[in-house]
C-alpha cells in the first residue's frame, strides 16, 4: 500500500465540470446536476480496492444519508482497471450497493477528471461552496487504518469534512486550517 498526500489544492478554485457514467444507473452525471439546488458540492475520489477507503467507507455512506438533500455529494473513481481489476465499475456498483451509497459513483475512465481536480490518492475529498468555489480538501478526521508501521486506533467520525459541510450549510466559511489527507494512490495509467 503506498502512502500519499492529497495535494492541498488552493482554497477558491472554481469546481471543474464533468460529466462521467454512474456505474449503479448507467447514466451519465454532471456536477451541476450534483450541485443543482444544493448549499453546496462534495466530490471525493475512491476506490473498491483501497485500504484508506475500506477503513473509512461505511462512515462516507453515513454522510450520505446525513447530507442528502443538503450538499450535492458524488465519488468518482479513477483507477487503472487494467491493472487494478478489483476498481472496475462492477466492483464499483458493489460496492455502493453493498454500503447503500446514496450519491453518483462515477467512472473516470480517461482519468482526465482526477487530473483537473489535482486529486492524487483514494480517499480525496474536494469542498465546494454553493458558487462552486473550493472550501475544503484535506481530510475526513484523524483516524487511519492500522499498520505495523502506521495508523492509529481512532474511530471513523468524519469530524473534519463533517465540520467543513455544516460550515457550508450555514452559510460560512469552513476553518481554512486543514490537514491533508492520507491514502492510496491514484493508479495512474503508464
Amino acid at each position: 500500500m503506498s502512502r500519499t498526500q492529497s495535494t492541498m489544492v488552493e482554497l477558491g478554485t472554481t469546481a471543474p465540470a464533468f460529466e462521467l457514467p454512474d456505474v449503479v444507473t448507467g447514466k451519465a452525471v454532471g456536477r451541476d446536476d450534483v450541485a443543482a439546488g444544493q448549499k453546496g458540492m462534495l466530490v471525493m475520489f475512491l476506490c473498491v480496492h483501497c485500504p484508506y477507503v475500506k477503513h473509512v467507507e461505511a462512515e462516507l455512506a453515513r454522510i450520505g444519508v446525513d447530507y442528502e438533500d443538503k450538499i450535492g455529494i458524488v465519488a468518482i473513481s479513477s483507477n487503472d482497471v487494467a491493472a487494478y481489476p478489483e476498481d472496475s465499475p462492477a466492483e464499483m456498483k458493489k460496492q455502493a450497493e453493498r454500503l447503500g451509497f446514496r450519491f453518483p459513483y462515477l467512472y473516470d475512465e480517461s482519468q482526465e477528471i482526477a487530473h483537473v481536480y489535482d486529486a492524487a490518492c483514494t480517499p480525496d475529498f474536494f469542498l465546494f461552496d454553493g458558487e462552486m468555489k473550493l472550501v475544503y480538501r484535506g481530510q475526513l478526521d484523524d483516524s487511519r487504518p492500522r499498520r505495523k508501521d502506521f495508523g492509529n486506533d481512532l474511530p471513523v467520525t468524519g469530524k473534519d469534512l463533517r465540520a467543513a459541510m455544516d460550515a457550508v450549510i450555514a452559510g460560512k466559511q469552513p476553518d481554512p486550517n486543514q490537514r491533508f489527507g492520507v491514502g492510496c494512490n491514484i493508479k495512474w495509467k503508464e
